[in-house]
């Protein structure tokens, strides 16, 4: 039995390499992220992630970024195309009991049907804001208004939850409210705390207080706040969303290898101020030499409370057969809602986190 490390990676390609299976097995690892470049099809996927379980008990996990609209990975072969999140909270604003529907059962296939091919969580829902400023996050947002956000992502949670899969939200704090993209900028939010925590922090904190089973953090930094990133701050993570409200989830960091992950270091340093800050699990995307690096510099002492938080990001409960899985009930409903509300771009950025 080995322990999960802090480190989430991804794979080269879409078959595991022996350089794939060393990096899994360092004991720094406790997760793998796939992108759309692993998939090539469910029974290839299915034996992907099969392969990625067998290396380590208790399993790695395995998560990916399947939003729906312009952030879905996996998208052909049976997988459905899932709506942007922007698209529910249009539905919401003009027919609310519709729109809480819609999010649960789409919530519901989306965790479903990952499940059914072995992935333990999804990177969602996005609890940031809508203001109309970020390109990059956008109509990935519910709406633009706080309690439009906390409903939808209630109703979209309790879908996940229905189907075994443990909810993300991100990117805490918010980075709704700044035009500049993580990826490639240095994103700086320059309101004062007061003003966030009317607004953005509003879904957060109402989910944290849910125990929504995990979070991930922005690397945006809001200067009346503290000068580091928010996922390198412990003002951010020990201090607000830990210490002053309370959270007992597993925390995530964005992927480290973002340009805005480049304020405080190289990636060794990412790594340990990440760490250092209260996060539980850091993403090392696209760089498996980064990876090497990484494992052979540092070394983490094991921590019961990590360990236990990210034990409750598995997937658990029964798990449908495809067969079962096209009679049910709530597939024709979900089916349903993404007729009614359409399908979506191509994926937005499907190699990064």
């Amino acid at each position: 039995m080995t322990a999960l490390g802090p480190l989430m990676i991804d794979l080269v390609g879409a078959e595991m390499t022996a350089a794939d299976r060393r990096r899994l097995q360092h004991p720094s690892v406790g997760g793998v992220i796939l992108f759309a470049r692993h998939f090539e099809n469910r029974a290839q996927l299915r034996a992907l992630i099969a392969e990625i379980r067998s290396l380590r008990r208790p399993h790695l996990l395995v998560a990916v970024d399947q939003e729906g609209g312009r952030v879905q990975r996996f998208k052909g072969d049976g997988f459905l195309p899932l709506p942007a999140m922007g698209r529910i909270g249009a539905l919401f604003a003009s027919d609310r009991q519709a729109g809480l529907e819609a999010a649960r059962s789409l919530g519901w296939l989306m965790a479903t049907q990952l499940r059914e091919v072995g992935v333990d969580l999804s990177f969602a829902p996005v609890l940031d804001l809508d203001h109309g400023i970020s390109g990059v996050i956008g109509d990935r947002a519910f709406d633009a208004r706080p309690e439009g956000v906390v409903a939808l992502a209630i109703a979209w949670t309790s879908g996940m939850q229905d189907a075994g899969m443990a909810a993300v939200g991100k990117h805490y704090p918010g980075h709704g409210a700044v035009a500049a993209d993580s990826h490639i900028a240095h994103p700086v939010d320059p309101r004062p705390l007061a003003t966030i925590e009317k607004t953005d922090l509003r879904p957060f904190r109402a989910m944290a207080e849910r125990l929504i089973p995990g979070l991930m953090v922005a690397h945006v930094i809001y200067p009346e706040v503290d000068e580091r990133p928010a996922g390198f701050s412990p003002i951010w993570v020990e201090g607000i969303l830990r210490g002053e409200w309370g959270y007992q989830g597993a925390v995530f960091s964005d992927d480290l290898t973002m340009a805005a992950a480049s304020a405080v270091g190289e990636i060794e340093q990412r790594v340990e101020h990440s760490l250092a800050a209260g996060v539980d699990m850091a993403l090392i995307c696209n760089h498996p030499e980064w990876v090497d690096r990484v494992q052979r510099s540092l070394t983490f002492p094991p921590s019961p409370q990590r360990e236990a938080r990210l034990a409750r990001m598995v997937g658990h409960g029964p798990v449908p057969s495809e067969a079962q899985l096209a009679r049910s009930p709530r597939l024709a409903e979900a089916q349903r809602w993404i007729e009614r509300l359409g399908v979506d771009a191509p994926d937005l950025f499907p190699d990064r986190a």
